[in-house]
């Protein structure tokens, strides 16, 4: 439900960062027995990163770099990564010699992991590198005056926090509707360092949010391998259906019986929630369905419906365009992007057009009760225990910062290592 757009700037900036902190930790000569050495001087370091249309072999003739070490790049990469996926946006390093041979070359896989290949005396070797994050636990909090963004700040990890934690009880309460001047919340939230510095959130191990004087506490447990979010009893805060389609945005028109319709200046009912966004807004399934109708009708103009289980479906209408792969008899799971805020059909404006509908009635959207998720099991119950106790002692007795200090708090512990190699992270 969340679009990372404006993320992917300042992701490759701080790839490329890293990037470099890592190229010249691995080409650290000490205890690399076997690697030869040369002075700095001998070395020119190549970064960038690839650029739409943009393959390995145009950036090595971009560079001016020999073909055949890319040829046995690939080959030592084989059973590693194939250099063959590379993508727009990646960032990459060379580091050749003065007769511009590749010494080694480094690229960003993802945020987590990165890639290093390393010519010795017997040709290139491959090997992927986690990133070395130390995790810290963050206690962030503060008072909703406007909304949870405007709350938590406009940095784009603090805007990814905020989307994480109205995700996470999006099942409980409607972010655009349902916040209240005076609410507050508390997040606990690891907090990832590199060099001493913050980096990005990781896991969200608690949240309490105070709404309207009703309390939600959601609590991160892991079995089975697979992480969810349960209140204190061990229920899912997950239900079939979303309370919403889409994050932080206002309503327009309620579901009502009889309501003045702006365009046609006639009372009529309006069996759904408009849901008022910027053009091209991204569009979720609010549960598990298949689609039964995607295409054009009438005054909904573009249009998807789903089916789900019960009779129940769901509609999304108004449309500008339909997600990729959005077509009938295709299933959708909860989240799944479906399409995009427009204004086709009756429509004043840009706004999402939402119905749900059990067995062709519609019902009112706020008013429908939804089934939860499956609880915690018998088998796990008093590990869950044990991990709420933690968290509500740390919900109780913590300091909650505003954002930036919060993170600034973490840096104060996070290690700072001081070896030259990383120093230019600083």
């Amino acid at each position: 439900m969340i679009g990372k757009k404006t993320g992917c700037a300042l992701l490759i900036v701080s790839l490329l960062g890293i990037f470099a902190a890592l190229y010249f930790f691995l080409s650290e000569p000490a205890g690399r027995p076997g690697q030869a050495t040369h002075e700095p001087s001998s070395f020119t370091s190549i970064a960038g990163a690839i650029a739409p249309g943009e393959t390995l072999y145009s950036v090595f003739q971009k560079h001016a770099l020999n073909l055949d070490d890319l040829f046995a790049m690939k080959q030592a990469a084989a059973s590693v990564h194939r250099l063959k996926e590379v993508y727009p946006g990646q960032p990459y390093r060379f580091t050749v010699d003065a007769g511009n041979v590749v010494r080694s070359f480094t690229y960003g896989i993802n945020e987590n992991t990165f890639l290093a290949i390393e010519r010795g005396p017997k040709g290139f070797q491959a090997r992927k590198y986690e990133i070395p994050y130390e995790s810290r636990v963050l206690t962030v909090g503060g008072d909703i005056s406007d909304s949870l963004v405007a709350a938590l700040g406009s940095e784009q990890e603090d805007i990814a926090l905020a989307v994480a934690v109205s995700e996470i009880l999006a099942w409980d309460i409607d972010f655009s509707t349902d916040l209240r001047q005076g609410d507050s919340f508390k997040v606990i939230v690891e907090g990832l360092y590199l060099q001493g510095k913050f980096r990005k959130y990781g896991k969200i191990l608690a949240v309490e949010f105070l709404n309207d004087n009703n309390k939600h506490v959601a609590y991160r447990f892991e079995q089975d391998g697979r992480a969810d979010y349960f209140d204190a009893g061990g229920k899912s805060l997950r239900k079939a259906f979303l309370k919403a389609p889409l994050s932080f945005r206002r309503i327009s028109s309620s579901f009502s019986r009889s309501r003045r319709h702006p365009i046609l200046k006639v009372r009529r009912p309006h069996y759904g929630i408009d849901y008022v966004a910027p053009q091209g807004t991204p569009v979720s399934a609010t549960a598990d369905g298949r689609i039964s109708f995607a295409g054009r009708r009438g005054g909904y103009g573009k249009l998807v419906v789903l089916a789900h289980r019960g009779g129940l479906e769901t509609y999304y209408g108004h449309l500008s365009r339909f997600a990729a792969g959005i077509r009938a008899g295709r299933s959708v799971r909860q989240g799944d992007l479906v399409g995009y805020v427009g204004a086709t059909g009756l429509a004043s404006g840009p706004h999402l057009h939402y119905e749900v509908r059990r067995e062709a009635r519609p019902i009112n959207p706020v008013r429908f009760k939804m089934a939860a998720g499956d609880p915690v099991p018998p088998r796990s119950m008093a590990a869950f225990r044990q991990t709420v106790a933690h968290l509500d002692r740390t919900l109780a007795s913590a300091v909650f910062y505003e954002t930036q200090d919060a993170k600034s708090r973490g840096m104060a512990g996070a290690l700072a290592l001081k070896a030259d190699p990383l120093s230019f992270l600083n």
